[in-house]
């Protein structure tokens, strides 16, 4: 019978360290803001168009999906990571292009959050794989 020591030893069971988690909370925090400040904004004009049903598609989807991520295994992050940075990514760029010369402070605070859901989605995704792939490999000269 395993101990819970050797259980998260073992590739499919680890999880997240403290980076990981911090990234993930920032990345969800962000998230449900976007989101609640593009839903209130279809709440006003259901006419917004396809750039901003995308940003909250994407928002919602990255609540649902990082909020099970804390508690699955870690090698389901770096598969989350890699799918929502580049939606992300594509989320900003709409944001920049649609309301960077607006005058309004919640459209700048959309696309900041959007923004830094990114950037800490890109970090978290660089952690992840050289977490992963170098945590099973030790340091030393190779066996002859």
């Amino acid at each position: 019978m395993m101990t819970t020591a050797q259980r998260e030893l073992e590739p499919g069971t680890r999880r997240m360290d403290p980076i990981t988690t911090g990234l993930n909370l920032v990345v969800w925090v962000s998230s449900v803001i976007v989101m609640g400040i593009l839903a209130y904004l279809v709440s006003l004009n259901n006419n917004q168009g396809s750039h901003v049903i995308y940003e909250l598609t994407i928002a919602v989807l990255t609540v649902v999906f990082y909020l099970a991520a804390f508690f699955l295994p870690v090698h389901f992050g770096l598969l989350f990571n890699i799918i929502f940075s580049h939606l992300w990514i594509v989320a900003v760029a709409f944001t920049a292009s649609d309301w960077t010369y607006s005058n309004s402070a919640l459209l700048h605070a959309a696309e900041a959050f959007s923004f830094i859901a990114f950037f800490f989605l890109f970090f978290n995704l660089l952690h992840n794989w050289y977490f992963g792939s170098y945590s099973g490999r030790t340091a030393g000269t190779s066996h002859v």
